[in-house]
């Protein structure tokens, strides 16, 4: 792999050196049955709690819930805001999302490795309830903060 170049590197450490431990980043959307549907053709996850009506109706749900990748995927539109290259990602889902729902994530910095320049953070994901559906852990750095702050 060749070697980032001089200017690439400075920007890394500019974003590392503005984002804080206990800093927090938050987005809300609601999902749509339009979201189910590209995620869903994109991904190639036909799984019938997610497609099948009927099938779902008759589960512990009794409706069709949301990919528990596209909720988790709200962190990416974060990440992405911050340039943030992530390592390490774990999910543990808590309670079903169901199309239009609109659900919340807070993303929280949790720690600064200064001698490795990367971050760990959490996410937690409510819907509008208030009721959690989802928390998250992440690890990896900052490449270009792009949030007003």
């Amino acid at each position: 792999m060749p070697e980032a170049t001089p200017e690439f590197k400075q920007r890394l450490r500019e974003a590392f050196d503005e984002i804080e431990a206990g800093q927090t980043f938050t987005y809300r959307r609601t999902f749509t049955e339009g979201d189910v549907a590209l995620f869903c053709g994109v991904t190639g996850d036909y799984n019938p709690y997610h497609q099948d009506e009927t099938f779902s109706r008759e589960s512990w749900y009794g409706r069709r819930t949301i990919p528990g990748l596209l909720t988790a995927s709200m962190m990416t539109h974060i990440g992405g805001m911050l340039g943030f290259l992530a390592t390490e990602m774990s999910f543990e889902y808590v309670a079903p999302v169901f199309v239009g729902d609109t659900i919340t994530c807070t993303v929280t910095i949790l720690e600064k490795d200064e001698s490795r320049r990367r971050m760990e953070g959490g996410a937690d994901f409510v819907n509008q309830e208030g009721k959690q559906v989802l928390r998250a852990r992440f690890s990896g750095f900052p490449g270009q903060v792009r949030l007003a702050q």
